[in-house]
């Protein structure tokens, strides 16, 4: 037996009182002579006996009395170390706040069910327990806190866009176990054990310290309808022209039986509409048209008329004119109609042909300088092309074929540590797309898996110096670049080991030719168009020659101002906008003297598919000594767990109630003292 408040147990010296009464009673008693001693003799002797016992029951009963009552004060408990609850072990506990909770069960959602039971578990506690709560946000608390802290903090508890996986939340509760300088912790975990976003049960070492007491949250059926993706038709926005916005929704669950409606509204104004029609498949894709008018930022929202689950049926995009990306094409020889046709195909892109042996003086304007069937880089178009890098432009070079390749290093090692070293005139098919690249990783929604990669009939092998900082983008077998990125300086060299025509090669007419373009073009300036997940890991990239560390970017919004993740890129600075904000919305990025750029910011879908793992076989999968699966009764005790959490002191007011009763009873069965005469 533990006590909650041991100091009180110092009253018991209180027990003396009685005690000392009784052994110093100073009653005085008066001598009254009888004619007949006899008889008042055996009134005597049979006085003091019956004085004697009545005395000793109402010592005992004042002496329980006081030691009930100081037992009640100090409030005793039992405490087995073998559960939860034991002396020297941490309680935590996790709620999950994740948006997936905000489903209903019954009349309530998943969290209030969970914060329910999290809050009767803490009251149905052993007294003196402390705890500490962990959410998807940061702890409540860094320290253990009694239970009444736990408990207000609980009903305070919201949803929150952040999720964390089961391997993060049991971290946590290793470095807070540590931290308390605990033998171990107890982590109960209130989730719904969504199957998206639910790994596998963190390795034994990371639970070394940990108990895991797993608590399941799960409605009777889920059914969502979210919108997935949405993105332009294509990469540029159009001003005065139809715009088309291809818009991806899925459905969790059954069909909703009311129709559903997604409904497209620019800068507040209601734009278009379409009724989803869901294939056997539960997707949906649709395209809406519209127009704008005018070059400034447009703030896209897409929303659906979903009643059951509200966080995930609105989806945001940020986009502007392109009008100001400029486009120089140095050729030799003739015109390159697949660079023609891939410029020329929208308005976004100002293009401008010139003879590469009397390349433009100024370069400065322009975002992308394509050098086209070259054979020949002499050192003044080398000194050009190294002096376009250092302000931070993106250059591409699509070689001639040529046996004096030498003509070409020439220019090249005016950039940096780069030249051809061979020419491969068998026809080979790439093999292999750095997906992580710059060019692929936000150019594309999904690559298609039977995507047909690029064959070069021919092609230079390419060295590099580790300086140049080589990436493939698309390489052979054989480990040599199709095309490749080096950074030497502030911008951006791509170099494709072919040329851009039919006779080299398909890459001209293949799948990524006119996109790879685009992105290069909008490498040298901020993109026009954005639509960034929250959390996610990816940058922005902006051409702010004005950031610095004493002059940051801001991430602005209605009431926050926030210093996201930034660090230098070239002529500009990359921007972890996802890694800065959580709640979805429109931001603006802007430093002082610099002009703002708007973006969106979405809720991850990782949270939409409302599908759970199955209890039943997360218990024969999950096993161990510290892996354990209660039940929570609705008087909030788990079963299989033995938490006394009896109010002993309760007992100990009731049983000094009890004595005094006694005491009360004894005193008045005393007869009366009869009054005799002589």
């Amino acid at each position: 037996m533990s006590f909650l408040y041991p100091l009180f147990l110092a009253a018991g010296a209180a027990l003396a009182i009685p005690v000392l009464i009784h052994l110093f009673n100073l009653r005085k008693y008066k001598t009254v002579f009888f004619p007949h001693t006899r008889f008042l003799k055996n009134i005597q002797l049979n006085s003091r006996k019956q004085s004697q016992v009545r005395y000793k029951w109402l010592l005992l009963m004042r002496m329980l009395f006081l030691t009930f009552l100081i037992l009640a004060f100090a409030q005793p408990f039992f405490n087995d170390g073998s559960k939860p609850g034991e002396a020297n072990r941490l309680q935590l506990i996790y709620i999950d706040n994740s948006y997936s909770m905000s489903l209903k069960k019954g009349a309530r959602s998943m969290l209030d069910v969970a914060k329910e039971n999290a809050a009767a578990q803490i009251k149905h506690a052993a007294p003196g327990t402390k705890f500490l709560l962990l959410t998807n946000d940061n702890p409540t608390s860094y320290r253990a806190e009694p239970a009444d802290k736990v408990y207000a903090a609980i009903n305070s508890l919201d949803f929150t866009p952040k999720s964390k996986s089961l391997t993060q939340i049991v971290t946590i509760a290793e470095s807070m176990v540590q931290n308390e300088s605990v033998k171990g912790g107890d982590l109960f975990y209130y989730s719904d054990f969504q199957q998206n976003t639910l790994a596998a049960l963190p390795a034994k070492d990371v639970m070394r310290h940990i108990t895991f007491y797993g608590l399941p949250v799960q409605a009777e059926e889920a059914q969502n309808v979210f919108i997935d993706t949405a993105f332009l038709a294509i990469p540029v926005l159009q001003t005065g022209k139809t715009n088309s916005l291809v818009v991806h929704t899925s459905l969790a669950g059954k069909a909703p039986k009311e129709p559903m409606v997604l409904q497209l509204t620019i800068n507040g104004q209601v734009k278009s509409a379409a009724t989803i029609d869901f294939t056997g498949k539960g997707k949906s894709i649709d395209t809406l048209s519209f127009q704008v008018n005018d070059a400034s930022w447009q703030q896209l929202k897409l929303t659906l008329n979903d009643a059951v689950v509200r966080f995930d049926d609105t989806f945001r995009i940020t986009a502007r004119s392109s009008s100001s990306l400029a486009v120089l094409v140095l050729n030799e020889g003739q015109l390159n109609p697949y660079l023609q046709a891939a410029f020329r195909a929208y308005d976004g892109f100002r293009l401008n042909q010139a003879d590469a042996t009397t390349p433009p003086k100024e370069w400065n304007n322009y975002n992308l300088i394509i050098l086209n069937g070259i054979t020949r880089i002499d050192e003044t178009l080398g000194k050009a092309l190294n002096e376009a890098l250092q302000q931070g432009q993106s250059i591409c070079v699509f070689p001639g074929r040529t046996a004096n390749y030498q003509a070409i290093n020439e220019g090249l090692k005016q950039v940096g540590d780069i030249h051809i070293t061979a020419i491969d005139t068998a026809a080979q098919t790439a093999t292999s797309l750095q997906q992580g690249s710059s060019l692929v990783k936000d150019l594309f929604e999904k690559i298609p898996d039977n995507v047909q990669l690029p064959t070069a009939n021919w092609h230079y092998s390419i060295s590099a110096g580790l300086n140049t900082n080589q990436q493939s983008v698309l390489s052979f077998r054989n480990g040599d670049p199709l095309l490749a990125r080096y950074t030497p300086s502030r911008g951006q060299l791509y170099i494709c080991a072919t040329s851009a025509d039919l006779q080299s090669g398909n890459l001209p007419g293949s799948y990524f030719f006119t996109p790879f373009l685009y992105q290069m073009a909008m490498q040298s300036s901020s993109s026009n168009i954005y639509a960034i997940t929250a959390g996610a890991q990816s940058s922005v990239y902006l051409p702010l020659a004005q950031v610095s560390e004493r002059n940051t970017l801001h991430m602005y919004s209605k009431g926050i101002d926030v210093i996201p993740p930034q660090r230098p890129n070239g002529a500009g600075v990359d921007v972890f906008a996802g890694q800065a904000v959580q709640r979805p919305g429109f931001y603006q990025l802007a430093a002082t003297g610099s002009d703002s750029t708007t973006v969106a910011v979405n809720q991850d879908k990782a949270e939409s598919e409302l599908t759970y793992k199955n209890i039943s076989t997360l218990k024969t999968e999950w096993k161990g000594d510290n892996v354990k699966w209660p039940d929570l009764t609705a008087g909030g005790s788990l079963k299989g767990i033995a938490a006394n959490s009896f109010p002993l002191w309760k007992v100990c007011v009731v049983l000094a109630v009890l004595m005094l009763f006694i005491e009360t009873w004894l005193l008045a069965r005393q007869p009366k003292p009869t009054r005799v005469t002589s």
